[in-house]
């Protein structure tokens, strides 16, 4: 599970109740942010809509399932990823092509070990890069299906929250006349609002900021595979297809890498 995720999601509630709770009336005051019509208007209006724009049900239940895809930490180690395709470089220079089966064995990425498979069937380039392409384009479509539901999302509450702004001032300029009528329709109104900012601000923005930034890991790993595959394919060598795949990377990136390989180096 992603701690910093977790941790933020139970932090940011944690600063709004304080903020309730250090008002004039303390922990009491936590009931006067409790409304089941806003709550209706705000959370059951938008999840509607959220409805429309699925293609069907099932689609519309997995999306909320992907909340759990923001909470788990991004397996995606750079270096590991580069140093597999080096190693693969190396089997293919010594052994030929067709060792790398062998080697595909122990690979648990299903995308790279299917790149290989396609090298050692003796795919021709160009129709290799196409097929990896292709199937890296068919998994940034899907995730960006589960992006664009939470960022959708994120815009539905504020506005619903307005709409419930706007039930609430209705109904009290309606009841103008009942001075006890004037408070608790406010109170819709602006806890509405409220609930709708909630919505988008603590959950539905992040999760999808948080689904995006490890697509873009996820893709970019990926794109190294593709670019590492072709180039052993290509019979570079080894060293050539290392200094072409840390140009994928951060400068910072590319000097830690560098001094565990000088550190590597003096050990042995």
């Amino acid at each position: 599970m992603d701690i910093a995720t977790l941790v933020g999601l139970i932090v940011c509630l944690a600063m709004v109740i304080l903020g309730i709770i250090t008002g004039p009336e303390g922990a009491a005051g936590l009931k006067h942010f409790y409304d089941l019509t806003s709550i209706f208007i705000t959370i059951g209006g938008s999840m509607s809509c959220m409805l429309m724009q699925a293609k069907n049900i099932p689609e519309y239940l997995s999306n909320f399932k992907s909340f759990s895809l923001a909470m788990k930490v991004m397996q995606a180690n750079e270096a590991e990823v580069i140093g597999n395709i080096i190693n693969l470089s190396n089997v293919a220079r010594k052994e030929g092509l067709l060792a790398l089966e062998e080697a595909a064995n122990n690979i648990e990425d299903d995308f790279l070990k299917k790149g290989i498979m396609l090298i050692v069937d003796g795919t021709d380039p160009e129709l290799v890069r196409s097929i990896m392409e292709t199937e890296l384009g068919s998994i940034d479509g899907r995730h960006n299906e589960k992006i664009g539901f939470w960022a959708n999302w994120g815009g539905m509450g504020p506005a619903w929250g307005m709409i419930g702004t706007l039930v609430g001032l209705v109904n009290m300029l309606y009841n103008m006349d009942d001075m006890a009528m004037i408070g608790p329709n406010m109170a819709v109104a602006l806890l509405t609002t409220l609930y709708g900012s909630l919505l988008a601000n603590w959950i539905c923005v992040p999760i999808s900021f948080k689904l995006k930034m490890n697509n873009d890991l996820e893709i970019k790993m990926k794109e190294v595979m593709v670019e590492g595959l072709l180039s052993i394919q290509a019979g570079e060598n080894p060293r050539v297809i290392e200094e072409k795949l840390k140009s994928f990377l951060a400068p910072s990136v590319r000097d830690e890498m560098g001094e565990k390989d000088a550190a590597e180096g003096g050990e042995a």
